[in-house]
């Protein structure tokens, strides 16, 4: 059995199947919980099928871990954008993207939340976005990645006495399935938005991953309620997707 064991919600593909793999390199066994399962296969690599959409399908999922793991760490990474104009948004936009992003990382960690405080030990990560400091067309997204970010302040002043950590990783323009939903794959677009970087690139899957391994180091205890933006400097100025 290995040490350590990371629940990676939307582990099977982009951001969330590069960590997984870095992860497994380190020698943790990684669960992924995703609508389905990833291409890659290993040892310590196990996947739960399920869509985070849905609240009773979250629950079955994190009983069921809960049941069959020990689990040390959880990265919220699953994420959609579902991106319109201020007149096309709808409620059940933002109710959606609540449960995507808030709820079932709520239900996930309340599972496994007991295993974590007798260890006396945890990590607990979100992928946010820097769109939660605002972005066009992104009513429900922003709103529901700035709450990540809230969550996770307040469940890092509760669970610090613990040993329990809790942080958030936003990056910006990444290039994953969700930026080529939005931008067509090396468009004279794709090439525009990486000239308006600060650093002068679009950010790697690997950039994100480098962020959480250093939230996952368990040597890294004095870091708590934190949000680190993985985005080439656009959060320091004006830059708009």
């Amino acid at each position: 059995m290995t040490e350590y064991t990371a629940i990676i919600t939307g582990g099977n593909k982009g951001i969330g199947a590069d960590l997984a793999a870095a992860l497994l390199e380190r020698d943790y066994t990684v669960i992924s919980v995703a609508r389905r399962a990833p291409e890659a296969s290993h040892p310590n690599l196990h996947s739960i099928e399920a869509d985070l959409l849905d609240p009773e399908a979250v629950s079955a999922a994190a009983h069921r871990i809960a049941t069959d793991f020990d689990v040390t760490h959880l990265v919220h990474n699953a994420g959609l954008i579902w991106p319109n104009l201020v007149e096309q948004a709808q409620p059940s936009d933002i109710t959606g993207l609540a449960q995507l992003h808030l709820g079932s990382a709520l239900t996930l960690l309340q599972a496994v939340l007991p295993a974590m405080k007798s260890r006396g030990f945890g990590r607990v990560m979100f992928n946010a976005s820097r769109a939660a400091l605002g972005a066009p067309t992104r009513t429900a997204y922003s709103a529901s990645k700035a709450g990540m970010i809230g969550m996770a302040r307040t469940w890092a002043l509760e669970l610090a006495p613990h040993g329990i950590t809790v942080n958030v990783v936003a990056p910006g323009p990444i290039l994953t399935d969700n930026f080529w939903g939005i931008v067509e794959k090396d468009s004279a677009q794709q090439e525009a938005f990486a000239k308006r970087i600060p650093v002068g690139r679009l950010g790697v899957s690997q950039d994100v991953t480098n962020a959480f391994l250093f939230f996952c180091d368990p040597s890294n205890s004095f870091v708590t309620g934190q949000t680190l933006y993985v985005c080439g400097g656009v959060s320091v100025g004006t830059f708009q997707i």
